[in-house]
């Protein structure tokens, strides 16, 4: 069996700079050593990906903090954890989750089997949605997320978000 690991927006606004917490730069080292643990081949990443029209977006709307805008330094994944990404692929999403990335491991999951395991930023806001994207998309496929290398916007919104996950069959590890 396959086992892909998925590397959810460890970039640089959601460590340390516009969104930043200090949970976020906790669990950069946990970060690295579980994407060392994969082959390269196996380590897929995301990044969010906004526009300078992101105030006019609802999302902007919502959450009136400019991130994450492409090109910036803030967009950019953090560079100590982009260079053990060299190869991945990377889907840049405008959204809390990429439908891209779930239609193309579906049709993976179609040829060969495989497993999915989930870590990044933010627990409660991109790991949960692409983990339920991911679900919804491939219900028999094993699906799990490392607690221990995720962090959400709050300690207690990380916790929620790992409980919602649980109930929805998603296998949480480490917490």
């Amino acid at each position: 069996m396959r086992k892909i690991l998925i590397v959810i927006d460890m970039q640089n606004d959601f460590i340390d700079a516009a969104l930043g917490t200090p949970e976020a730069v906790a669990i950069v080292e946990a970060v690295k050593e579980k994407i060392r643990a994969y082959p390269p081949g196996d380590v897929i990443a995301t990044m969010d990906t906004h526009h300078e029209n992101y105030m006019q977006t609802q999302e902007g709307k919502y959450l009136p903090v400019p991130h994450c805008i492409r090109g910036t330094d803030g967009w950019q994944i953090r560079p100590d954890i982009a260079a053990l990404l060299e190869g991945a692929a990377i889907y840049e999403k405008p959204t809390f989750g990429s439908t891209a990335l779930a239609s193309d491991l579906k049709a993976i999951s179609e040829k060969e089997e495989i497993e999915l395991e989930l870590i990044g930023l933010c627990t409660d806001i991109c790991v949960v949605s692409n983990a339920l994207l991911l679900k919804a998309s491939m219900p028999e496929v094993k699906i799990s997320v490392d607690a221990s290398c995720c962090a959400g916007v709050t300690p207690e919104k990380h916790l929620a978000a790992l409980e919602t996950m649980r109930s929805c069959q998603i296998q949480v590890l480490n917490d």
